[in-house]
């Protein structure tokens, strides 16, 4: 095991990829899981980190992938290659495979706007319709060929299924014949070496002329195969020999098939095994809820709010961690169980997921830069075997770490100079960190000297961080502090422990001054760094609370904008038509003008004419009237200072009426207006100006929404009465259809088989199934149903 090696099972990343594999389905892309190491190239780094973040996205938008555990086929091919005949098991394995690659080609081939990284994978799936139907059709199951595989096997069964008709009508007559059944032990028909025969007395065998095939172990049972059956057994033994004949050949016919398509079968496993580690890596970061951080081609780090993924999530703190940049060395002080040693792991574990693809649980704007190597002393590794001591054992590594250093290295080390003389032990510290630092590496170390602290203080490039420890409870907080060095509080611990004032005095005078200084220093830097924490929290606060009650009121203010351009579209489109009509009533007016002229040129009736022209007057001027009297844009309301919540007064724009909220659905209020209750669009009323704010726990319950839980993509109803499983299945299929999953597994076992037909009876009855199926080999047989949804 090289020092890297070593450095990396220090810091528990196999234990990371063991969790990566049980996400994985296949033993190839289990296997590929725990094989997985860091890259040390930055471009090969972000394209690992792209495609988890891709199928992530891909799960979060389409569902589960249809993937399921696919068998490595190489062997199998590659011995159908040179011209060998593979079994109904190998065969369905590829069957299987092929299924499985067309699954996950219509799977990415739906309507998708944006493209991904991952896109070149499922476009490389080469999945073979005709082959996998042509196998599936031929095999169904590991021991049954099934009839249609070909003409000639279905024409042999035919003729066995007609000559045991005829042995077992002759037979029959003999077992139900009065004068055969003194000589019979039991009136039955079986087998014995593959031919029909019957129980016969030993002492009546002479009644029952025939061949003797087999005697029970008492002797008193001779099994014969009447004389007038054994030319047709003759005959049945001949048909199996011509059917296991044809099943080789069969099975040899889609081995050949199988080694004609052994290069794009063997494509179609190596890709589904890269897509079934890419998808386990999407799940690993949703189970660990974590997020993509940024890979940089620069010397510095930032993790926020990381939390270590092997610790309890419920008793994990989160902290931030910052490396490179104004400072390339961090000095970790504090006391015992504080959480140096976990910062230091979570740093290093962190670095060598993102080289290795893997989402890491720290915030959004987290990023990182690529070390060749990722080299840890952490941890007491003394021998008894070897006689080293603690300090040797860390010093020889310490040793080898060095040596590797070129400028590329991320370097971790714990305790260090801790085990010999304080004082030698310190200076030896700061020695090996400056070597280091000249070398180019950024370092990260945890200590108890002060003479690191100090040293921390005085030179440039190097940075004091510490643990936070809560004195008053004896417990640590786990937050890392950055640029505050650490106290050992070893008297405030003692004294709370209860050891007397008169012993913690004497030690506080056995001190020297500049140590006490030192830390009295630290205390009050760390006093005023409360201090300052709690009114940088409390004005984030008010900056939050100021963005939600911005961020409302352009809300409001939006949807008032949508709301006036609306009122005016509606107000121009009332205009055209009264222009509308107008010119209507215009254009008929002047056609009766027309006529009333050429009447009054026929008759003189200027009078008429004077009438009409008046008319024509009086409709114009009722027209214009019409087009001025339309309703313009009401003034638009004041916004809200805060949302609208149920239990607040409003008062209705239109009516001038105060109401009270009783439920606030999106842009819809549901009000009480006296003894009426009506709903009202947001923009149709405004706040009370008087109205206080409800109470915060009510409006938090009014408001609770639950979350939509990953639908599985199958449902387990073994075990379960008919009634009650068709009851489970219903409700499951409504939760799929709403995560729009396309096709679910419904497991109901074998059985009797009274599930089975309750389930396919409600099935049937279901108007969101598209159709449903018993399950293929390697999905479940009998004792499962894939449903297809609509």
């Amino acid at each position: 095991m090289t020092l890297y090696e070593k450095s990396l099972k220090t810091l528990e990343l196999p234990a990371i990829l063991r969790k990566l594999s049980g996400e994985a389905l296949s033993e190839g892309a289990k296997a590929a899981a725990l094989a997985l190491t860091p890259t040390d190239d930055i471009f090969e780094g972000r394209y690992r980190l792209e495609e988890t973040s891709a199928a992530r996205t891909m799960v979060s938008v389409k569902g589960a992938p249809p993937l399921s555990s696919v068998r490595d086929v190489r062997g199998s091919i590659r011995r159908a290659d040179i011209g060998g005949t593979l079994n109904t098991v190998e065969l369905l394995d590829i069957a299987s495979l092929l299924r499985t690659a067309a699954g996950l080609s219509a799977y990415a081939s739906g309507d998708r706007s944006e493209k991904s990284v991952i896109d070149g994978l499922f476009f490389a799936l080469r999945s073979n319709k005709y082959l996998e139907t042509k196998i599936s059709g031929s095999i169904v199951g590991v021991d049954e060929i099934a009839d249609a595989a070909s003409s000639e096997l279905a024409d042999i069964r035919r003729h066995m299924r007609i000559a045991g008709d005829k042995i077992r009508t002759s037979l029959n007559k003999i077992i139900t014949s009065q004068s055969y059944a003194k000589a019979l032990q039991e009136p039955i028909i079986t087998v014995k070496n593959d031919r029909y025969v019957v129980p016969v007395k030993a002492e009546h065998k002479s009644t029952v002329p025939g061949l003797v095939h087999d005697i029970s172990s008492s002797g008193a049972t001779l099994f014969i195969e009447p004389m007038g059956v054994v030319q047709i057994n003759n005959e049945i033994r001949e048909l199996l020999a011509k059917e296991k004949k044809e099943i080789e050949r069969i099975l040899m016919e889609l081995s050949a098939e199988v080694a004609g398509f052994g290069e794009d079968i063997i494509s179609d496993y190596d890709t589904l095994v890269a897509l079934d580690l890419i998808f386990a890596k999407a799940k690993l970061s949703t189970l660990m809820n974590a997020h993509e951080p940024e890979l940089v081609d620069e010397r510095r780090l930032s993790l926020l709010r990381c939390r270590h993924p092997l610790l309890e999530p419920s008793k994990t703190v989160a902290t931030d961690i910052r490396l490179g940049g104004a400072f390339d060395t961090l000095v970790i002080t504090g006391p015992n169980t504080g959480g140096k040693t976990v910062a230091l792991k979570t740093l290093g574990l962190f670095c060598a997921m993102a080289q290795c693809g893997l989402h890491i649980p720290a915030d959004s704007g987290s990023y990182l830069p690529v070390f060749g190597q990722i080299l840890a002393d952490i941890g007491d590794e003394q021998s008894i075997e070897q006689s080293l001591s603690t300090f040797s054992s860390h010093m020889t590594n310490i040793v080898k770490i060095l040596a590797e250093c070129s400028g590329r290295e991320l370097m971790l080390f714990d305790e260090l100079g801790a085990g010999t003389d304080p004082v030698e032990g310190a200076a030896l510290a700061i020695a090996i960190i400056e070597y280091a630092r000249k070398r180019g590496a950024l370092i990260a170390a945890t200590t108890h000297y002060s003479e690191l602290k100090t040293y921390a203080l005085v030179s440039n490039g190097v940075e004091n961080a510490s643990c936070e420890f809560n004195v008053e409870t004896l417990r640590p907080t786990f937050r890392l502090l950055i640029g505050v060095p650490g106290k050992s509080n070893a008297f405030a611990i003692s004294q709370r422990l209860g050891l007397p004032a008169l012993v913690i005095d004497d030690a506080k005078l056995r001190i020297d001054s500049g140590t006490a200084s030192f830390e009295e220093a630290v205390g009050k830097l760390e006093s005023a760094r409360h201090a300052v924490e709690n009114d940088r929290d409390e004005a984030r606060r008010l900056r939050d609370d100021a963005e939600r009650d911005k961020r409302i009121a352009e809300k409001y203010r939006a949807e008032l904008e949508r709301d006036r351009e609306k009122l005016a579209q509606n107000a121009r489109r009332d205009a055209e038509r009264v222009v509308q009509r107008a010119r209507g009533e215009i254009d008929s007016i002047l056609e009766e003008l027309d006529e009333l002229r050429r009447e009054a040129e026929e008759e003189a009736s200027f009078q008429r004419l004077n009438e009409a022209k008046a008319e024509v007057f009086r409709r114009l001027n009722d027209a214009e009237s019409a087009l001025r009297e339309q309703p313009e844009a009401d003034e638009l309301p004041k916004p809200p200072t805060r949302s609208i919540v149920a239990g607040d007064t409003v008062t209705l724009n239109k009516l001038g009426t105060a109401a009270s909220v009783i439920s606030v659905n999106g842009n819809t209020l549901e009000l009480q207006a006296g003894i009426m209750r009506v709903t009202a669009k947001l923009s149709e009323v405004t706040l009370a100006e008087n109205a206080k704010t409800p109470d915060i726990k009510k409006q938090a319950a009014e408001r609770e929404v639950a979350l939509r839980a990953s639908v599985s993509p199958e449902v387990d109803l073994r075990g379960m009465m008919a009634d009650e499983a068709v009851s489970v299945m219903e409700r499951y299929i409504d939760s799929a259809r709403m995560a729009k999953l396309e096709t679910v597994t419904v497991i109901h076992g074998k059985g009797t088989g009274a599930l089975r037909a309750a389930v396919h009876q409600a099935l049937k009855r279901e108007p969101s199934v598209r159709s449903f199926r018993l399950g293929r080999y390697g999905e479940g047989e009998m004792g499962v149903t894939i449903v297809e949804l609509k």
